[in-house]
């Protein structure tokens, strides 16, 4: 019965990657919760508070409208980006002129790489992490890692189904029997799936559950003036944009979600 066979290997593989990413979520949740005892939690800018939402993409994005904003950079629908001031107003303003060159012109989308991974985002991260309030950057890896194994793993025992029913020479009313059989690690990676997914939704993954205590805190901000924009697109990204320009410019090349 090579099919039993099959099953042992669909049950191993379900089992052990959901047990690697209980691990991994138990471990996440409680190394941000030791840190944050050890300190009272800051007050934060909007670059923090942008990266605690929505990671360093985020903080480029909040850079980026920041600049437009008070002239200081000239970002198109094309989605292109002109220097009108120089003069960067702080680490991460300045990373972003440099980001774009010395012809003062650049497309936006490698200017957020190129700042999201800047030594002043990465500096802003250290500090969150630090504080007890952002996910470390192995710990937030570890946790994607395991996620996508419990997925692969979900794949394979459907692949193992579908090959154990197809073997030739069984009898008949065979299938039934052993598709009942392989829906149980099925249910356990699909079920393990969906109970990680309640838990970190609509959490930021890169906020701790202190950090994102800190951004349930935070007010609503009020529509109108450029101080409550940019504080909307720290806490909810480009979607807070409302210039539909400035929206087209900041989505070319943006990956979903930011």
């Amino acid at each position: 019965m090579l099919w039993v066979l099959l099953l042992l290997v669909a049950w191993g593989a379900a089992g052990l990657s959901c047990i690697r990413l209980c691990l991994v979520t138990a471990s996440a949740a409680q190394r941000p919760a030791v840190a944050a005892r050890a300190s009272v939690t800051p007050e934060l800018n909007l670059y923090e508070t942008a990266f605690l939402a929505g990671g360093p993409q985020r903080v480029a994005d909040l850079a980026l409208v920041s600049m437009h904003l008070r002239r200081r950079l000239l970002l198109a629908r094309t989605g292109w980006a002109t220097v009108v001031d120089p003069e960067g107003r702080d680490d991460v303003e300045r990373t972003v002129i440099r980001a774009i060159g010395p012809g003062g012109q650049s497309r936006i989308a490698p200017i957020r790489a190129a700042a999201s991974a800047a030594d002043a985002v990465r500096s802003l991260a250290d500090r969150l992490v630090a504080a007890g309030l952002a996910v470390p950057h192995g710990t937030r890896t570890e946790l994607e890692s395991a996620v996508r194994a419990v997925r692969g793993a979900a794949v394979l025992v459907v692949a193992l189904a579908a090959a154990a029913v197809l073997m030739p020479g069984q009898e008949t009313g065979y299938a039934g029997p052993v598709v009942a059989w392989f829906g149980l690690p099925l249910v356990l990676t699909l079920g393990c799936l969906a109970i990680a997914r309640v838990e970190n939704q609509p959490y930021s993954p890169w906020a701790s559950p202190s950090g994102q205590r800190w951004l349930d805190s935070l007010p609503a901000p009020v529509r109108g003036a450029d101080r409550d924009l940019l504080a909307a697109v720290a806490v909810r990204g480009v979607s807070a944009v409302r210039d539909p320009d400035l929206r087209a410019a900041l989505l070319s090349g943006a990956r979903p979600g930011f």
